[in-house]
């Protein structure tokens, strides 16, 4: 295999040129999926990649592939690349990392003029956080089968505006069928939004696999009232309910520690008065651990503390996403090792605590991921940071394995 170096000062220059799009005041990005920061980033991730000789396709919710022929047109294409949208708070890295790390390879590769056997394809993933569009992962998901392009499209943010609205109105609906089309593999880069690997001096996670996620939306309903002319004894005061359920939610999560987690991201409290007793919360549950046996009892134990503090309240809880655990392709763990070893980079194998693409792209295609360490764990957090050295070591890593596993295919017919 040729040596092929990545620049790691250019990687570094297109994260802070993109963490413009959407930068906010404290130093994160703002990039909601489908909104006008979302087109103009697509706009420019476009233009980056045709100057890097690749040729751009748009699928009908918007994933994008940047494609660079090979050798062998035959061979199914290898894929690197994450997201490109951000949390409403998000960071400079989480996702786009990814996304850029590939573009800085195919750059390297041009520079050269290498060649792969396979061709490979830099995707950036529609709607991986899910903090508009619910649930996470979507439009991957729905490229590996999971989710219908109807069931996409039809999803409604906070504002009652639909995925199509939305896709629609930033013009990225693109023509090119959804899925349906093999993968010789997948390789995804990503900070790894946990301390493990700044703790133990790591500077690459070999990411085995990817722990259990359930997320839930909890409706507690009671009676609206007067603050001052409403008895305490005669309250339905929703929001004393929704206290308790958050109280259970960390109860469960606790009981199955370390690794059990239980987080309430969104409370709405309905009407919203300062002298009126609520009527009406909703919140978002999520539960999380490695185990998916686990996380379904983590589920059982929390309906069962809901039934037992409901009192007068109704408690609706609703399971809308379940992913289970996920255990990624050996041999390309192996390339990933093998990559962090022969560089002389620190390393260690680690699971992964949050979702990623490449969880739903593991059901149809060999897949693997790489975590580079961030600054005191901190992720969907403006704070969120890593270092140059450190997005390099990914990105090299990232390549190297790529390249490794593209000379194991097969060679053109001649």
């Amino acid at each position: 295999m040729t040596n092929v170096t990545i620049d790691a000062e250019r990687l570094w220059s297109t994260l802070m040129e993109t963490a413009a799009i959407g930068g906010t005041p404290k130093g994160g990005i703002r990039r909601l999926t489908l909104s006008d920061e979302d087109r103009r980033v697509r706009d420019w991730f476009r233009a980056a990649c045709e100057a890097a000789g690749c040729t751009v396709t748009v699928d009908r919710i918007g994933n994008m592939f940047a494609r660079r022929p090979g050798k062998n047109p035959d061979l199914p294409p290898i894929c690197m690349g994450s997201h490109l949208d951000t949390q409403p708070t998000g960071g400079k890295f989480d996702g786009v990392l990814g996304v850029l790390a590939g573009l800085e390879a195919l750059r390297s590769l041009q520079a050269i003029g290498y060649e792969t056997n396979a061709p490979l394809e830099l995707v950036n993933w529609t709607n991986e956080e899910g903090a508009r569009f619910t649930p996470a992962m979507m439009a991957s998901g729905a490229f590996a089968g999971v989710f219908t392009e109807d069931y996409v499209l039809s999803r409604t943010d906070r504002e009652g505006i639909t995925f199509a609205e939305a896709i629609d109105a930033i013009g990225y609906r693109g023509d090119a069928p959804l899925g349906g089309r093999p993968l010789s593999a997948m390789f995804e880069l990503h900070i790894e939004q946990g301390p493990i690997l700044e703790a133990e001096d790591k500077m690459i996670g070999v990411v085995t696999g990817v722990q259990s996620i359930r997320w839930f939306e909890l409706t507690v309903t009671g009676d609206t009232g007067h603050a001052g002319a409403t008895p305490m004894r005669a309250r339905r005061d929703a929001l004393v309910g929704a206290s308790r359920a958050v109280l259970a939610v960390e109860e469960v999560a606790r009981a199955h520690g370390p690794d059990g987690v239980g987080t309430v991201g969104i409370l709405e409290c309905r009407p919203g008065s300062t002298n009126v007793v609520p009527g009406e919360i909703f919140l978002t549950i999520d539960l999380r651990h490695p185990l998916d046996e686990t996380v379904a009892r983590m589920e059982e134990e929390l309906r069962a503390k809901l039934a037992a503090i409901r009192g007068k309240l109704d408690f609706a809880l609703e399971r809308i996403w379940v992913s289970p655990a996920v255990h990624f392709d050996p041999a390309l763990i192996a390339h990933v090792r093998e990559a962090a070893e022969r560089l002389g980079y620190p390393h260690r194998d680690i699971t992964s605590g949050a979702g990623h693409d490449a969880a739903y792209i593991s059901k149809i295609a060999p897949t693997t991921m790489i975590f580079a360490p961030c600054r005191d764990g901190i992720s969907h957090n403006e704070a969120e940071e890593s270092t140059l050295e450190q997005c390099a070591a990914g990105a090299q890593v990232l390549l190297n394995a790529v390249l490794a596993f593209d000379a194991g295919l097969e060679q053109p017919a001649r």
